[in-house]
């Protein structure tokens, strides 16, 4: 069976959906593209297409995000599906998933609260510390490894962390 005799099926898309999960965020590996809320669309009706948005315009994991989801995609036998990057509307951290929220928090980053989007960027908001759950934190610095997060420290258990910048 090729492509174009599944191409506009609920199978391709649900497929599509399922190889797409598995492909890690290069940044934060605990999560997927998906769980990210990077994979913006799964089109198949006509051509194929994954439609995807980085979280940050200027974000340097974007040619590897496109890079790992073109391999995962060809090593699955779907090479023909096409993948499109689209800036607008931009990327949000109401996008992420929560089994995403979780998983960030599991791994250590503290993820934005749900609707943080709607507030303003730096709204007064009770940040818990992903490692023992205090809310006696307090940002460190608006730079943190990496763009989209900023740094933080528990004031109980004393560790820093990242926290994922709503936007």
């Amino acid at each position: 069976m090729t492509i174009a005799d599944i191409a506009g099926s609920a199978d391709l898309a649900a497929r599509l959906a399922a190889l797409l999960a598995t492909v890690p965020d290069p940044e934060i590996p605990v999560v997927s593209v998906v769980d990210l809320g990077i994979v913006r669309s799964i089109e198949t009706a006509g051509a194929p297409r994954v439609t995807i948005t980085p979280t940050y315009t200027g974000c340097p994991a974007t040619l590897a995000i496109e890079a790992s989801i073109r391999a995962c995609l060809d090593d699955a036998g779907l090479g023909a599906v096409e993948i499109r990057t689209e800036l607008y509307p931009p990327w949000t951290t109401d996008m992420i998933s929560d089994a995403g929220r979780e998983k960030l928090s599991a791994y250590g980053i503290a993820p934005p609260p749900k609707d943080a989007a709607s507030r303003t960027l730096r709204a007064f908001e009770v940040v818990l510390c992903p490692r023992c759950n205090s809310a006696n934190t307090l940002e460190i610095s608006r730079f943190g490894s990496t763009p989209c997060k900023a740094l933080w420290q528990c004031g109980d258990c004393a560790e820093p962390f990242d926290k994922f910048k709503c936007h």
